[in-house]
Order: C-alpha cells, then sequence, then structure tokens
C-alpha cells in the first residue's frame, strides 16, 4: 500500500463496522483494512457509473438500431461484389 500521502482525517462509523473491520483486518492495521475497503468501493462505484453510462448509451432508438442494421447489410453486400 502507498504510504506516499497519506492524511490523517476524522469520520464516524457505526459500531457493526468498526467490529468488522477489526474481525478482518488479519496482521495489517484497522486503518489499512479501512483504506483498502474505500478503494475498493470506490472503484467498484466508478465501474457501476461506467456501466449506467454504457447501457445508456447502447440503449439507443429503435430507429437508429435500425438503420445500423441497413448500413450493415449495404456493406455486407458491398464488400461482397469486391
Amino acid at each position: 500500500m502507498s504510504t506516499a500521502s497519506k492524511a490523517t482525517q476524522t469520520f464516524s462509523l457505526d459500531k457493526e463496522i468498526l467490529t468488522e473491520v477489526k474481525r478482518t483486518k488479519g496482521k495489517a492495521s484497522a486503518s489499512e483494512r479501512v483504506n483498502r475497503l474505500l478503494k475498493f468501493a470506490l472503484e467498484l462505484e466508478k465501474k457501476a457509473a461506467l456501466h449506467e453510462e454504457a447501457a445508456g448509451f447502447f440503449a439507443a432508438e429503435p430507429a437508429a438500431r435500425d438503420e445500423r442494421r441497413a448500413w450493415r447489410a449495404a456493406a455486407v453486400r458491398s464488400w461482397s461484389r469486391d
């Protein structure tokens, strides 16, 4: 884990979360465990946002899909003539 740029910040955590962090931290410190969990959660959040954005992009109107199909069919016909 990178130690180059750390800052001290105070947060309030639920007792159940603290208990679970202590239970699962292994040999690492509770702070290191929380940092790993937060990094994982932030990465998961980014991936979910990208997935949502991609779903919106690919959920094009049916007319646009029809146009793409027509373009592909024309391209295949064009290539088959060559």
